[in-house]
């Protein structure tokens, strides 16, 4: 009992000298800072071939590509009053169809946005049903082969003119400017070097002048010493090739090495600045003449010149052909997003079809089949191994 009695006054005492201090608050607590919403990542894709003979041209686009979406990212955009940052997908397809599926495929299972590509006809065609059957938009900066709009898909867009225009204008300049009587034509089968021939073959024929002959060869040809042969003996004023610029580089060689002095012509896949490397001592100055399916002039290059200013500052290597028409692409499809107020490809699409952009490549508004309005053609030389523009025509 004594012990007790002893703990309870120690209790008693310890309580008493407790209330007996002056009362001390305790600190607060600041309230922790709510934290900055997570950005919502947006996936866009890109398919070029970025292997093969023609990597340099699906690297450019790809390089395009990346210019954009940093730019994109850097800006800070919100998506219906939510941060977003936009990531790219970016696939090689080898500018093989096969490999061209395959990528579409990838890109539909890693639930991309929308996608720009592909560069090649050849297998933006087919990889368009796999995003249609998705319901993916997709925006090809340079397929030119007119069925691409004509399958009557709600999401698929062009940013250049197709072969149409481009092939029929180059055989009207073939005959009318250059004064071609004759023409040989060699195509390398895919759905871009043919199509651009076929249309190419039909300008000449409008204009009056004469096809002496048609041959054909592969996209990974090398070897032409018996289509040359050939067309040699019909003494064509100009030899037309629908093709890219890594089979006709090795075919002016061997032109030169038979002694066929004509003109030689090609669309936009020979129109890169990577052509007098491939063809070397086979090109003559003015002996070259393509067509880029884009262009811009007056006010509008100023745009573009620092467009390829500021890609050569950054990547180090000249723009080829397409990549500011991927950059377009790109900053085209996010605008509708940005718009429309939803990633959503459901939600944003008729503000993608509804487009009018001020771009580097010019003013972009798509017509009902996704088409470019008013589109551009630029026809170029060569001279000192380096590109000359001769006109702008739409």
């Amino acid at each position: 009992m004594q012990l007790n009695l002893k703990l309870a006054v120690l209790a008693a005492a310890v309580a008493l000298a407790a209330c007996g201090k002056k009362e001390e608050a305790a600190p607060v607590a600041a309230p922790a800072a709510a934290p900055a919403p997570a950005a919502q990542v947006i996936k866009i894709g890109h398919v070029g071939p970025t292997s093969g003979g023609i990597a340099h041209l699906g690297k450019d686009n790809e390089n395009g590509a990346k210019m954009a979406i940093e730019e994109l990212n850097a800006a800070g955009l919100t998506i219906g009053g939510a941060p977003v940052t936009f990531e790219l997908l970016a696939e090689d397809d080898a500018a093989d169809p096969k490999q061209g599926t395959a990528a579409a495929t990838k890109l539909v299972d890693a639930k991309v946005a929308g996608v720009i590509g592909h560069l090649n006809s050849g297998t933006t065609i087919p990889a368009s049903q796999i995003y249609n059957d998705a319901g993916i938009p997709q925006i090809s900066p340079s397929a030119t082969n007119p069925k691409y709009t004509r399958q009557g898909y709600a999401g698929v867009f062009r940013m250049v003119a197709d072969d149409v225009h481009l092939g029929g204008t180059l055989g009207k300049y073939a005959v009318e400017t250059l004064g071609a009587k004759t023409v040989a034509v060699i195509d390398d089968r895919t759905a871009y070097g043919q199509g651009v021939a076929d249309e190419f073959e039909k300008g000449v024929a409008a204009a009056g002048g004469t096809v002496v002959g048609r041959e054909f060869t592969n996209d990974k040809a090398t070897d032409f010493n018996a289509i040359l042969t050939t067309l040699k003996a019909k003494k064509p004023d100009v030899v037309f090739f629908g093709g890219m610029d890594a089979v006709a580089g090795p075919m002016l060689k061997q032109m030169k090495q038979l002694g066929i002095n004509a003109k030689f012509m090609g669309g936009d896949g020979i129109c890169s600045s990577e052509l007098p490397k491939l063809a070397a001592e086979g090109m003559a100055d003015e002996q070259v003449y393509c067509a880029e399916a884009g262009g811009v002039e007056g006010e509008q290059k100023e745009g573009m010149d620092k467009f390829r200013a500021d890609f050569k500052a950054k990547f180090g290597a000249d723009v080829q052909v397409y990549a500011p028409y991927v950059y377009d692409a790109v900053k085209v499809m996010a605008n509708a997003m940005v718009t429309a107020g939803s990633a959503d490809p459901k939600v944003y699409l008729p503000a993608l079809k509804a487009t009018n952009y001020k771009g580097v490549t010019g003013n972009i508004a798509f017509d009902e089949k996704g088409d470019i309005k008013n589109g551009a053609l630029t026809l170029m030389t060569y001279k000192g191994g380096a590109r000359t523009t001769l006109a702008v025509i739409r």
